[in-house]
């Protein structure tokens, strides 16, 4: 049975829906299943390019390690990437100072993108591979436009949530 998440920019009220990939990425999938519901600030991606995400406290014990992993997410695609503390809390990124990329135990990152010809490259780090655990496969327009704005007019007080969600959508007027 398939299982699926909404995934929320809480402030501009839009909303999509993915389905989990258990079969390429059970672990992630288990793990990020398991410490539902997660939200946070919401940043969009300075190298990635067309990338949305919160960090979060690291949730999964043990980490899933690397599995169905990508440097060319494509649009649609939900991204786990677990990092340690020094590869994150690099005061020269602009996290604030309360944010989870200065905690010691490093950061959770899930990441959604929206658009096309992103490469998970970081000038300080090299590549940063990340696990595709979901696909959107409802409200990815709507998505991708809200993400836009985001770039265009920033993301300050926007949080990103993740959530679970019925296997079933609702009919309008039920």
């Amino acid at each position: 049975m398939a299982r699926y998440l909404t995934i929320s920019l809480d402030k501009r009220g839009v909303s999509c829906r993915a389905v989990l990939l258990d079969r390429d990425a059970p672990r992630t999938c288990q793990a990020v299943w398991d410490a539902l519901p997660q939200s946070g600030s919401a940043y969009h991606a300075k190298y990635a390019r067309n990338e949305v995400y919160t960090l979060v406290p690291p949730f999964a014990d043990p980490a899933p390690g690397r599995e169905n992993p990508t440097v060319t997410p494509i649009p649609g695609d939900v991204v786990y990437f677990g990092f340690e503390a020094w590869e994150i809390g690099n005061p020269a990124y602009g996290y604030e100072e309360t944010s989870t990329a200065h905690g010691t135990g490093g950061a959770t990152d899930l990441a959604i993108f929206y658009g096309r010809n992103n490469l998970l490259i970081n000038g300080d780090a090299g590549w940063v591979p990340g696990n595709v655990f979901a696909t959107i496969v409802e409200g990815l327009p709507e998505m991708a436009a809200a993400a836009q704005d985001l770039w265009l007019r920033g993301v300050e007080g926007e949080t990103l949530s993740f959530a679970r969600a019925s296997e079933t959508v609702p009919r309008e007027g039920t």
